[in-house]
C-alpha cells in the first residue's frame, strides 16, 4: 500500500493563507486525528486543529475533504487551509510527520494521478506546464494539453495504425488463404495517410516546444556596436553592463520578453573579433554557440565606425535575419552603407536604430513581435510540446516507412506488420501507455513539490 503523503501547495514564505494536501489511504486517520472529525465531501469545514498529545491548538484552518476514487490523486485527499505563518506550517508539518506522514517528493501528488488513470502522461506534463506558465500563448498551449488535444491527435494515429495492424495480422494468421497482396492493398493507404500527417507535423518544426521553452533571439555584432545598449532597451532596464571598452560583455546575458503573449528569450552576446586572451575567447565561443541555435539574430552594426568589423559577426547570419544600424543618432545615413548593401545581398532585412535614444525602438520591437506571432501561432495544437514528443513521432515515422517498404513487391508482411506495431508503440509513449519507469521518474522530478 503507497505511503499517506503531504506537502505545501501553496507558494513558501509567509502569505495569508498556506495550503498543505494529504493523499492516501491514511489521510481520513490524519484529519481526525488533527481536526476531530472528518467534514462533508468537498465541503469546506472550519476547525480547530489540535497537537497530537496535549492537545493544544495549532490553528483554526478551513478542512476540505476529497474522498477516492473522486478526487485529483485518484486516492483519499484533503487539503487545510492555514493561516500563513511560519510557525503554523511548522507545527501542521510535525504533527503530520508524528501521525506517520511523510513530505511528498517533487511531482508526487501528479504522478499518484497518472498512475491511478486520472491523467495520461501528456496530461501530467501539461500541468507542470500550467504551473511553470508566464505568457498567455504558454497558458493556452498548457490548457489545450491538459484537455486531451495532444493525447487526441496521437490517439487518431494510433487508431489508424491498429486498423492497419488488424488487417496484417490477418495476414499473417492464414499464409495458405494468398491474401497478402490483397492485405498490402488495404493496410498501405492507412500507413501512407498517417505517415504522411505525421511528415506535416514533423515540418510544423518545434512550434510548441518553443511556446513553452521561449522564442530565442540573438544578438551578435562586433564589440561596442550598441548590442548591450539594445538589449536594455528591449528590456526597459539595464540589463547588461554598458561601456566604451570593447569586450565588456564576455558572458550570455539573457532577459526574457512577453511579445504578443508569447516568452521571448533575448540574448546579449561578446563582441565577435579575434580574441584576446583565454576569457574573451570562451565568451566568443559562446556567442557564436548561441547564435547558430537562435531562432532570429540580430546583426548589430555600428553605423559610425569607420571600419567594416561588422563582417565577422555577419557569418552567423542567415537568410531572414536583421541588420540593425546602431547610432543613427551620430551618423545618419548613407553612412554605414556597406553594411546595408551586405545585408540586402544575403536576404537580411534592415532597420535603423539609436538604442541610446529610442529612435526606431518601437518599429523593431514590432517587427520582432510580428516575426514571433508568425512563427509561433498556428492553426491547430502542436503535435509536439516537448523533445520527448517529437522524438516518439520521428521514431513512428521510421518504423512506417519501413513498413511501406516491405509491402512492397516481394511484399514481406510480417516485417510489415512488425513495423506497424512498434509506430503504434511509439505513438502511445506520448500518452505513457507504455513508458518505463526512467522515463516517468524524469518527467516528474521537474514538478514543484505538492504537484
Amino acid at each position: 500500500m503507497a505511503d499517506t503523503i503531504f506537502a505545501l501547495a501553496s507558494a513558501p514564505g509567509r502569505a495569508a493563507v498556506a495550503i498543505v494536501r494529504l493523499s492516501g489511504s491514511g489521510t481520513a486517520a490524519a484529519v481526525q486525528a488533527l481536526a476531530g472529525a472528518r467534514p462533508k465531501s468537498r465541503r469546506p469545514s472550519l476547525r480547530t486543529l489540535r497537537r497530537l498529545g496535549d492537545g493544544a491548538p495549532l490553528d483554526q484552518a478551513l478542512v476540505l475533504w476529497f474522498p477516492g476514487p473522486h478526487s485529483y490523486t485518484g486516492e483519499d485527499v484533503a487539503e487545510l487551509h492555514l493561516h500563513g505563518g511560519a510557525a503554523v506550517i511548522d507545527g501542521v508539518t510535525e504533527a503530520l510527520l508524528g501521525l506517520g506522514l511523510r513530505l511528498a517528493q517533487p511531482g508526487e501528488f501528479t504522478r499518484r494521478a497518472f498512475e491511478n488513470g486520472k491523467l495520461d502522461l501528456s496530461q501530467a506534463e501539461a500541468i507542470g506546464d500550467l504551473v511553470e506558465a508566464e505568457t498567455d500563448a504558454q497558458r493556452r498551449q498548457a490548457l489545450a494539453q491538459l484537455g486531451g488535444d495532444l493525447a487526441r491527435r496521437h490517439a487518431a494515429w494510433r487508431e489508424g495504425l491498429v486498423e492497419a495492424l488488424a488487417l496484417l495480422e490477418a495476414a499473417v494468421d492464414f499464409p495458405d488463404e494468398d491474401l497478402p497482396a490483397e492485405v498490402a492493398r488495404g493496410a498501405a493507404p492507412v500507413i501512407e495517410s498517417v505517415a504522411r500527417e505525421i511528415d506535416a507535423a514533423l515540418a510544423d518544426g518545434e512550434r510548441g516546444e518553443r511556446v513553452r521553452e521561449g522564442y530565442r533571439i540573438a544578438l551578435i555584432g562586433a564589440p561596442n556596436a550598441g548590442k548591450s545598449s539594445l538589449l536594455n532597451a528591449l528590456a526597459g532596464r539595464d540589463a547588461a553592463i554598458v561601456t566604451a571598452m570593447p569586450g565588456t560583455t564576455r558572458d550570455i546575458i539573457e532577459v526574457v520578453l512577453n511579445l504578443a503573449g508569447y516568452r521571448v528569450v533575448i540574448g546579449d552576446t561578446a563582441g565577435l573579433r579575434a580574441p584576446k586572451g583565454a576569457i574573451e575567447a570562451e565568451g566568443v565561443r559562446r556567442a557564436t554557440a548561441l547564435a547558430e541555435a537562435a531562432d532570429l539574430r540580430l546583426l548589430v552594426a555600428d553605423a559610425a565606425a569607420k571600419d567594416e568589423r561588422w563582417r565577422e559577426a555577419a557569418a552567423l547570419a542567415r537568410p531572414g535575419d536583421i541588420c540593425v544600424l546602431n547610432k543613427r543618432d551620430l551618423a545618419p545615413a548613407p553612412a554605414g552603407a556597406p553594411a546595408v548593401a551586405w545585408a540586402k545581398a544575403h536576404q537580411l532585412a534592415v532597420m535603423d536604430l539609436s538604442a541610446t535614444y529610442g529612435i526606431g525602438l518601437v518599429d523593431l520591437k514590432s517587427t520582432l513581435t510580428a516575426r514571433v506571432v508568425q512563427a509561433l501561432s498556428g492553426g491547430e495544437f502542436p503535435a509536439a510540446t516537448r523533445a520527448r514528443h517529437r522524438q516518439d513521432l520521428i521514431a513512428a515515422r521510421g518504423h512506417l516507412a519501413r513498413a511501406s517498404h516491405a509491402l512492397t513487391e516481394p511484399v514481406e508482411v510480417e516485417l510489415a506488420a512488425e513495423d506497424v506495431r512498434l509506430a503504434a508503440r511509439s505513438l502511445a509513449r506520448v500518452t505513457g501507455r507504455v513508458d518505463p519507469e526512467d522515463v516517468l521518474d524524469r518527467v516528474f522530478a521537474k514538478f514543484c513539490i505538492g504537484k
